[in-house]
């Protein structure tokens, strides 16, 4: 069976937004797609939440996942990711941003104060990529945490993790934050002028996980998500579409586009409207065409969006289906 699954979260914006952001693009590729597919809702509105879900892991159990993609055995703990995060005051909010820019070393430095720190509470701080941290527990904690790329943006407030152990575990976060605070990584960044690590953001909790039932043969990204979970599950990473649909021979192969949805997190319209003509150019085209020439035997294409996640289909009978007129990629703005 020959299937291309493709996956863009924040492909489709709300009304309003889509309006502004797809102005004078030309998409025909996409657009044809989307006109002469079916559809359907989807109940996973994230990627990580949907990467879970096709890889036949219950709950959202990140940590474990990326942990062992950067090098690192779960072993018998339950791991969090611990990623350093800033808090930036806007008027009466503090405004959750990723600590982008940090340095091996910095990182290493900040995760060995942590260590130090709660070596009587018998947590493990690992940070074997500068923006990705590890909290590994001798125990499972009671607390729902909100994944980091859906909080970002949000006053931090609003977003922390909930639960019966919740409280405590709120204290434990200031504990950290307060620790870093004074630290003479985040005195060094300042000096340099560079925004101080305000704290680590807790999410994406669980055990090690087997990823031995993998729906797909392949998998392609364009960000470090997907990746994480081809290499977990011992899948080959490929770079291009062409690549992988040589792949498609043997079964279903998955192609994540991630550049829409780090633009939308970083409030970059350029950037989105730059990463949705890539796609366009790199991936619908040709997905498309090698549909028409019968290479493919469909093309499923879900588009990722919290409360507005869809899924739509085509195989090669979208040939025929010429009366279903294209649309502006606009037209499919939710609210």
């Amino acid at each position: 069976m020959k299937h291309l699954h493709l996956v863009v979260p924040d492909l489709i914006l709300p009304k309003q937004l889509a309006e502004y952001a797809c102005g004078g693009l030309s998409l025909p590729y996409l657009e044809k797609l989307l006109a002469r597919a079916a559809s359907a809702p989807l109940s996973s509105g994230s990627l990580e939440a949907w990467l879970c879900e096709q890889f036949g892991l219950p709950g959202m159990p990140v940590a474990p996942v990326t942990l062992l993609a950067d090098g690192l055995q779960p072993g018998e703990r339950y791991w969090l990711r611990a990623d350093p995060v800033i808090f930036q005051m806007q008027q009466s909010q503090l405004i959750l941003q990723a600590a982008s820019g940090l340095q091996a070393e910095e990182a290493a430095a900040l995760c060995r104060s942590l260590n130090g720190h709660f070596a009587e509470e018998d947590f493990q701080f690992e940070a074997p990529h500068p923006q990705r941290w590890y909290l590994g527990l001798p125990f499972t904690p009671a607390i729902d945490c909100m994944p980091l790329p859906q909080a970002l943006g949000e006053d931090m407030r609003e977003c922390l993790p909930e639960g019966a152990e919740a409280l405590r575990w709120h204290g434990l976060m200031n504990e950290m934050q307060m620790l870093l605070y004074g630290h003479e990584v985040n005195a060094a960044r300042e000096a340099r002028g560079e925004a101080a690590v305000s704290g680590v953001w807790l999410w994406g909790g669980g055990k090690a996980v087997s990823l031995a039932n993998s729906p797909f043969v392949a998998v392609a990204g364009s960000g470090d998500m997907a990746g994480a979970f081809a290499k977990a599950a011992g899948l080959p990473l490929r770079r291009s579409l062409l690549q992988l649909l040589a792949d498609a021979e043997n079964g279903a192969v998955l192609l994540v586009w991630e550049g829409l949805g780090r633009a939308i997190q970083g409030a970059d319209i350029a950037g989105w409207r730059d990463s949705l003509v890539q796609l366009e150019d790199q991936v619908i085209r040709p997905a498309w065409e090698a549909l028409m020439e019968g290479e493919l035997e469909r093309i499923t294409l879900d588009v990722l969006r919290e409360g507005d996640a869809r899924r739509f289909v085509a195989q090669p009978s979208a040939k025929w289906k010429w009366w279903r007129k294209a649309r502006k990629l606009s037209h499919y703005g939710g609210k």
